[in-house]
């Protein structure tokens, strides 16, 4: 698939920096064909938050978040799971596109469930850092990385994630989707395509599905692109609500589609 030819760009509008030297030695910047998302040679990382309002498709996402602390409390018994495979259970029974936007510390906690989302062509593997720290200030409480790591978090991430293939990308999405114009400057080496959302559903830690579903339906329009979570127990209720999710979007006539085909206008 190419990557976007037309995105929507809603980043900061402070002046932009040169790349430095050291981050784009440490990973080669991609050509632009090469995946979808790869941006060449940019002095700041570019920001979509959907893609062109025309046709009938929209964009499922979903955020595999990992930090220090769920993995502990997976260890420590707290929680059973961060994994929710009846959404994959469902996506993959209605053949059903989504993209995946993956933390390394989770595909390295499950190897199996990347294994299976890289092995369905319909799903697309994108980045979200190696350990959901933030990368700006005041961001949900989140440890911030220092800026001069932010390249580095990120590269390492990709280097997880490439060797299940399927269809990997070049996308990327902050933690809380918390950015400023150092943390693009700092990704520009990379060549990634920042990909924010139009449409949060707010499924984090939410204790009903109903508001979830109202929370898409209501503001879905063509070349959506919808955020949600595969973290099952930090986000219990949102495989009681895709199913609703889907079938409000047949009814207003919107198909899933890979994010790539979305942001393309495909």
């Amino acid at each position: 698939m190419p990557p976007p030819e037309q995105p929507v760009f809603v980043g900061s509008s402070a002046s932009p920096a040169a790349p430095s030297a050291s981050a784009s030695q440490a990973v080669p910047t991609p050509t632009v064909a090469a995946v979808p998302g790869a941006t060449g040679v940019v002095s700041r990382a570019p920001v979509v938050d959907h893609g062109p309002r025309i046709g009938a498709k929209v964009a499922l996402t979903f955020d595999a978040d990992m930090t220090d602390g769920m993995l502990a409390s997976l260890r420590a018994g707290r929680v059973k799971s961060y994994a929710n495979l009846r959404i994959l259970d469902l996506l993959e029974r209605e053949q059903v596109p989504a993209t995946f936007f993956l933390t390394g510390k989770w595909v390295q906690r499950y190897p199996d469930v990347t294994r299976r989302i890289a092995g369905n062509p319909r799903f697309e593997l994108a980045n979200h850092t190696y350990g959901h720290a933030a990368f700006t200030a005041d961001c949900y409480d989140l440890p911030r990385l220092p800026v001069d790591e932010l390249a580095g978090d990120v590269a390492k991430t990709f280097e997880v994630i490439a060797p299940y293939g399927g269809r990997q990308t070049r996308y990327f999405r902050f933690p809380g989707l918390c950015h400023d114009a150092a943390a693009l400057d700092a990704l520009a080496p990379l060549g990634v395509t920042v990909v924010d959302g139009d449409v949060v559903s707010g499924d984090p830690f939410a204790t009903a599905w109903k508001p979830l579903v109202r929370a898409v339906l209501d503001h879905v329009r063509p070349g959506s692109v919808v955020i949600m979570h595969v973290t099952e127990a930090n986000a219990a209720m949102t495989d009681e609500a895709l199913p609703h999710i889907l079938a409000g979007l047949r009814e207003r006539g919107l198909v899933p589609a890979p994010l790539s085909e979305v942001l393309a206008g495909g």
